[in-house]
């Protein structure tokens, strides 16, 4: 057991190593939306908001948006078949802007999952030059689109996201959020969207700004229409195609609350976990396998009688701790202290994964805002 644990922990030194080279070398280029100048006029901007029973976001949301600085702006709002308020409230707000426009969609065509066909009907009664395709719970500093167009601008781009902050009351929401996008960070890459010669991309749903023009190009929505990672997707191939790509960071120009207890972040990600692992057992257990070694074992081999052990559990966890301070200080707003409490909330996210998937495997497909999509319609053909 001595000797696998030995070649287990230093390749895990090995591996970490490379992590945190690559995370130094590629947040380096990762820049700050706030530091932005701003673009105070220009061509037209379409905003793409769709909602499904959203009633307690959206108002709040859409109202800090008709506050930016950058007023040469549309609204194009997508009820997806609401079953509360949310409908009523967009009808509402039409009353307040001249620029905001309502889609009301009462049947989801085969095909599509509700969202994705939501983002891509709106998209067509877009007239702007940029569209930003953004989520009903988001909320947004004044500047935010004005500083986001110029940068877009400026590096001309065909596709900006830019990471918000995650707001999480509870600590071990909190916990739970940092260690995702920990773990996110360093499985996905997303710095290397900033590397134009490398083909790894990203999206976040809060914030996807692209041109009119590469989004046509690119195939529109109906590339990604069976995807529930759309966001991610949305990125990774428009990077693929060749498309001109940049995240940034805009802690403290948007914000938005992932979800607001463990137990809905738990079932929020069951629509997306697996299909983060490609829809492959292989894949899921090979990750709880990763978690488990790197970020929960060696907190417990720490203890052994064996010396060569100790050290190297501790190499194991000084190497992740410094990765996961670089990355928590750059991405989040949350303090790095929260390392301190790693293996537990890593054993929250193996949790997790295991119950997705397991869910997922018993109800053969997902449950997503209250529409059922089967696995066999979800696994992605290319």
């Amino acid at each position: 057991m001595e000797s696998i644990l030995f070649v287990l922990f230093t390749l895990g030194i090995l591996v970490w190593l490379v992590f945190l080279l690559d995370a130094l070398i590629g947040l380096r280029n990762l820049d700050s939306l706030e530091k932005e100048p701003e673009l105070n006029t220009g061509p037209l901007l379409s905003v793409i908001v769709a909602a499904r029973n959203e009633e307690k976001q959206i108002k709040t949301s859409i109202l800090s948006q008709l506050k930016q600085t950058y007023k040469h702006v549309e609204w194009i709002l997508v009820n997806d078949r609401s079953t509360d308020g949310t409908g009523i409230i967009m009808n509402e707000l039409l009353k307040e802007d001249p620029r905001i426009q309502v889609i009301h969609i009462n049947e989801l065509p085969k095909g599509w999952l509700g969202k994705n066909h939501a983002l891509y009907k709106g998209a067509l009664q877009a007239s702007g030059k940029w569209i930003l395709f953004t989520d009903a719970d988001v909320k947004y500093k004044k500047e935010a689109f004005a500083k986001a167009l110029y940068y877009f601008e400026k590096h001309q781009l065909d596709h900006l996201t830019a990471a918000p902050n995650l707001h999480a009351k509870r600590f071990w929401l909190k916990s739970f959020v940092a260690f995702f996008l920990f773990g996110f960070s360093y499985f996905k890459r997303p710095w290397m969207a900033n590397n134009p010669k490398s083909k790894i991309g990203t999206g976040i749903g809060a914030f996807n700004l692209v041109s009119q023009e590469a989004y046509k190009a690119f195939g529109t929505h109906e590339k990604i229409k069976m995807r529930p990672d759309d966001d991610l997707q949305l990125g990774m191939k428009m990077k693929r195609a060749g498309f001109r790509q940049r995240i940034v960071t805009a802690l403290h120009l948007i914000e938005v609350e992932w979800y607001g207890s463990l137990k809905e972040a738990f079932i929020g990600l069951e629509k997306n976990t697996f299909a983060g692992l490609n829809y492959r057992i292989s894949m899921v257990f090979f990750s709880i396998f990763g978690v488990f070694v790197t970020n929960v074992l060696p907190f417990l081999t720490i203890f052994s009688a064996n010396k060569t052990i100790v050290l190297l559990s501790l190499g194991n966890i000084v190497i992740s701790g410094i990765l996961y301070i670089v990355i928590i200080r750059k991405m989040t707003v949350f303090p790095p202290a929260m390392f301190l409490v790693l293996p537990i909330t890593a054993l929250l996210f193996i949790y997790s994964i295991i119950r997705a998937s397991f869910l997922t495997f018993k109800r053969g497909g997902i449950v997503w805002r209250g529409t059922t999509y089967r696995l066999s319609e979800l696994r992605e053909k290319d």
